[in-house]
């Protein structure tokens, strides 16, 4: 098989993603792992651990031909690009200022925007199609605009649910830590009950109210969730009516095979 290790490293979560690139552009997710992201892992912690998690199905690294990054954590790019020569004996193509992309970027200065954020928005395009609010509840939440001629306009960066839960519990020193869950009532009868409905119907009316601004100037416009806590959320929003978990992988599929053959590393 010849395989595209797909290597989504975000402040929270690295994910892997491996498509079997036989299948062509529009090839499905086979497996995916998440690790946890951390500055101080080296080259070869990562490596072994990508082996492992890939052998427990069935994957060598010999089938790896390919290897493709997003990532936002400047520090882990050499790590991650020396694990693709290191382990798997390719040179990874990374997202980054000049790829094709195939989405014109409006903002003030391109080269500031996070490689995930305009993964989502090409994967988002090609999934849903445009005008489009691609919403990503990840470290922190984002929501990401494109309007009807593909072009991305830009967006909105919010502290991501579990930022402000961390928040509430470090700075009320009587309040424990809870999980961040779908409360069984809405008025709590107890501490834990109370925290966990306001945080959850808190970040839900968050959601919704930027939405609400969001859809008034761009009415036509489709909403789709991905990240980590998409799956949460989304389903008790008013407006998200899609939901893409993998949506930043299959980003980095398409975006692979849209530079094949541009040279670009």
């Amino acid at each position: 098989m010849s395989l595209l290790l797909a290597v989504d490293v975000g402040n929270t979560n690295v994910v892997l993603g491996i498509f079997d690139l036989a299948q062509g552009p529009d090839a499905p997710l086979l497996h995916s792992w998440r690790l946890a992201t951390s500055r101080e892992r080296t080259v070869d912690e990562y490596g072994l651990s990508a082996l492992a998690l890939m052998r427990h199905q069935g994957i060598e690294a010999s089938q790896i031909k390919h290897v493709a990054i997003s990532c936002v954590v400047p520090p882990l790019h050499p790590v991650l690009m020396s694990l693709a020569k290191t382990f798997f004996h390719v040179d990874a193509f990374y997202v980054e200022p000049g790829v094709k992309t195939g989405v014109k970027v409006l903002i003030d200065n391109p080269s500031e925007l996070g490689a995930d954020r305009l993964v989502n928005a090409v994967a988002g395009i090609e999934k849903f199609g445009a005008p489009l609010i691609v919403v990503d509840f990840g470290t922190a939440t984002t929501f990401d605009v494109i309007n009807a001629k593909k072009e991305y306009l830009g967006g909105l960066i919010c502290p991501g649910l579990k930022i402000s839960a961390d928040a509430l519990f470090q700075r009320a020193s009587r309040l424990p830590r809870v999980e961040i869950a779908e409360p069984d009532r809405l008025v709590g009868r107890n501490t834990v009950q109370a925290m966990q409905s306001g945080i959850f119907y808190g970040y839900v009316g968050l959601v919704d109210g930027i939405l609400d601004r969001l859809l008034e100037e761009c009415p036509e416009a489709k909403v789709a969730a991905t990240g980590g806590l998409g799956q949460v959320i989304a389903p008790h929003t008013r407006h998200i009516k899609h939901i893409a978990p993998n949506l930043t992988l299959d980003g980095l599929r398409i975006l692979w095979f849209r530079n094949q053959g541009s040279g670009r590393k």
